[in-house]
Protein backbone atom coordinates (compact mmCIF):
# COMPACT_ATOMS: atom_id res chain seq x y z
CA UNK A 1 0.00 0.00 0.00
CA UNK A 2 1.60 3.26 -1.14
CA UNK A 3 1.07 6.47 0.70
CA UNK A 4 0.08 9.35 -1.57
CA UNK A 5 0.82 12.90 -0.59
CA UNK A 6 -1.85 15.52 -1.15
CA UNK A 7 -1.10 17.98 -3.94
CA UNK A 8 0.62 21.14 -2.78
CA UNK A 9 -1.26 24.35 -3.54
CA UNK A 10 -0.10 26.99 -6.00
CA UNK A 11 -0.67 30.58 -4.89
CA UNK A 12 -1.24 32.82 -7.91
CA UNK A 13 -1.30 36.58 -8.30
CA UNK A 14 -4.37 36.79 -10.54
CA UNK A 15 -4.41 40.59 -10.66
CA UNK A 16 -0.81 40.86 -11.91
CA UNK A 17 -1.57 39.91 -15.52
CA UNK A 18 -4.52 42.33 -15.54
CA UNK A 19 -2.62 45.33 -14.12
CA UNK A 20 0.74 44.64 -15.77
CA UNK A 21 2.17 43.58 -19.12
CA UNK A 22 4.65 40.79 -18.32
CA UNK A 23 7.83 41.16 -20.40
CA UNK A 24 10.02 38.44 -18.88
CA UNK A 25 9.75 35.70 -16.22
CA UNK A 26 12.38 34.39 -13.80
CA UNK A 27 12.10 31.51 -11.32
CA UNK A 28 13.64 32.24 -7.93
CA UNK A 29 14.00 30.39 -4.66
CA UNK A 30 12.90 32.07 -1.45
CA UNK A 31 14.35 31.98 2.08
CA UNK A 32 11.57 30.97 4.49
CA UNK A 33 11.19 29.80 8.08
CA UNK A 34 9.60 26.44 8.94
CA UNK A 35 6.26 27.90 10.00
CA UNK A 36 6.04 29.82 6.69
CA UNK A 37 6.54 26.61 4.71
CA UNK A 38 3.82 24.88 6.74
CA UNK A 39 1.42 27.77 6.06
CA UNK A 40 2.22 27.62 2.35
CA UNK A 41 1.49 23.88 2.30
CA UNK A 42 -1.95 24.78 3.69
CA UNK A 43 -2.37 27.43 0.97
CA UNK A 44 -2.47 30.33 3.44
CA UNK A 45 -0.71 33.07 1.46
CA UNK A 46 -1.51 36.08 -0.70
CA UNK A 47 0.53 37.78 -3.43
CA UNK A 48 -1.98 40.56 -4.19
CA UNK A 49 0.05 43.50 -2.84
CA UNK A 50 3.49 41.90 -3.18
CA UNK A 51 6.44 43.18 -5.20
CA UNK A 52 10.17 42.53 -5.43
CA UNK A 53 13.00 45.01 -4.88
CA UNK A 54 16.72 44.83 -5.55
CA UNK A 55 18.89 46.41 -2.86
CA UNK A 56 22.67 46.13 -2.33
CA UNK A 57 23.00 43.38 -4.93
CA UNK A 58 20.29 41.24 -3.29
CA UNK A 59 16.64 40.66 -4.24
CA UNK A 60 13.83 40.76 -1.67
CA UNK A 61 10.10 40.00 -1.78
CA UNK A 62 8.05 42.65 0.04
CA UNK A 63 4.44 42.64 1.28
CA UNK A 64 3.82 38.95 0.54
CA UNK A 65 1.32 37.92 3.20
CA UNK A 66 1.92 34.40 4.57
CA UNK A 67 -0.50 33.74 7.43
CA UNK A 68 0.90 32.56 10.79
CA UNK A 69 0.82 28.79 11.31
CA UNK A 70 -1.40 28.08 14.35
CA UNK A 71 0.58 25.06 15.62
CA UNK A 72 3.96 26.85 15.46
CA UNK A 73 3.80 27.94 19.11
CA UNK A 74 6.51 30.41 20.06
CA UNK A 75 8.28 30.15 16.66
CA UNK A 76 5.82 32.39 14.81
CA UNK A 77 6.80 34.56 11.85
CA UNK A 78 5.69 38.07 10.94
CA UNK A 79 3.06 37.72 8.17
CA UNK A 80 4.39 40.43 5.83
CA UNK A 81 8.10 40.37 6.61
CA UNK A 82 10.66 41.00 3.88
CA UNK A 83 11.90 37.68 2.43
CA UNK A 84 15.13 37.15 0.53
CA UNK A 85 14.90 35.83 -3.03
CA UNK A 86 17.56 33.33 -4.02
CA UNK A 87 18.94 34.26 -7.45
CA UNK A 88 22.34 34.05 -9.08
CA UNK A 89 24.36 37.27 -9.02
CA UNK A 90 24.23 37.64 -12.81
CA UNK A 91 20.42 37.25 -12.77
CA UNK A 92 20.12 39.97 -10.12
CA UNK A 93 22.40 42.31 -12.11
CA UNK A 94 20.41 41.68 -15.29
CA UNK A 95 17.09 42.39 -13.53
CA UNK A 96 18.51 45.46 -11.74
CA UNK A 97 19.58 46.90 -15.08
CA UNK A 98 16.11 46.42 -16.54
CA UNK A 99 14.25 47.71 -13.46
CA UNK A 100 16.12 51.02 -13.63
CA UNK A 101 14.42 51.61 -17.00
CA UNK A 102 11.34 53.81 -16.80
CA UNK A 103 8.16 52.11 -15.67
CA UNK A 104 9.41 48.56 -15.07
CA UNK A 105 8.88 46.67 -11.84
CA UNK A 106 9.27 43.14 -10.45
CA UNK A 107 5.98 41.41 -9.64
CA UNK A 108 5.55 37.90 -8.17
CA UNK A 109 3.22 35.89 -10.42
CA UNK A 110 3.13 32.52 -8.68
CA UNK A 111 4.33 30.87 -5.46
CA UNK A 112 4.60 27.07 -5.71
CA UNK A 113 6.45 23.91 -4.66
CA UNK A 114 8.66 22.32 -7.31
CA UNK A 115 9.02 18.55 -7.79
CA UNK A 116 11.74 18.41 -5.09
CA UNK A 117 9.45 20.09 -2.54
CA UNK A 118 11.27 23.45 -2.62
CA UNK A 119 9.28 26.70 -2.57
CA UNK A 120 9.77 28.73 -5.74
CA UNK A 121 8.53 32.16 -6.82
CA UNK A 122 7.88 33.06 -10.44
CA UNK A 123 8.91 36.72 -10.76
CA UNK A 124 7.77 38.77 -13.73
CA UNK A 125 9.48 41.86 -15.13
CA UNK A 126 6.43 44.01 -15.74
CA UNK A 127 5.29 47.31 -17.21
CA UNK A 128 2.06 48.85 -15.91
CA UNK A 129 -0.93 48.81 -18.27
CA UNK A 130 -2.86 51.95 -19.08
CA UNK A 131 -6.58 52.18 -18.27
CA UNK A 132 -7.65 51.80 -21.90
CA UNK A 133 -5.59 48.59 -22.21
CA UNK A 134 -7.36 47.18 -19.14
CA UNK A 135 -10.75 48.09 -20.62
CA UNK A 136 -9.85 46.32 -23.86
CA UNK A 137 -8.83 43.19 -21.92
CA UNK A 138 -12.22 43.21 -20.17
CA UNK A 139 -14.01 43.68 -23.50
CA UNK A 140 -12.07 40.79 -25.07
CA UNK A 141 -12.77 38.50 -22.11
CA UNK A 142 -16.52 39.26 -22.24
CA UNK A 143 -16.57 38.67 -25.99
CA UNK A 144 -14.93 35.24 -25.54
CA UNK A 145 -17.46 34.42 -22.79
CA UNK A 146 -20.36 35.32 -25.12
CA UNK A 147 -18.94 33.14 -27.90
CA UNK A 148 -18.62 30.15 -25.55
CA UNK A 149 -22.15 30.71 -24.25
CA UNK A 150 -23.52 30.77 -27.82
CA UNK A 151 -21.61 27.58 -28.72
CA UNK A 152 -23.03 25.79 -25.67
CA UNK A 153 -26.57 26.89 -26.54
CA UNK A 154 -26.29 25.28 -30.00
Amino acid sequence: MSKTTPPTPTIKNKKARFHFEILEQVEAGIALTGSEVKSLRNGKASLDEAFAVIRNGEAFLRDCNISPYPQAGYAQHAPTRERKLLLHRREIRKLAGKVTQKGLTLVPLKLYFNDRGMVKVLIGLARGKKTHDKREAIRKREHQRDIKRAMRAR
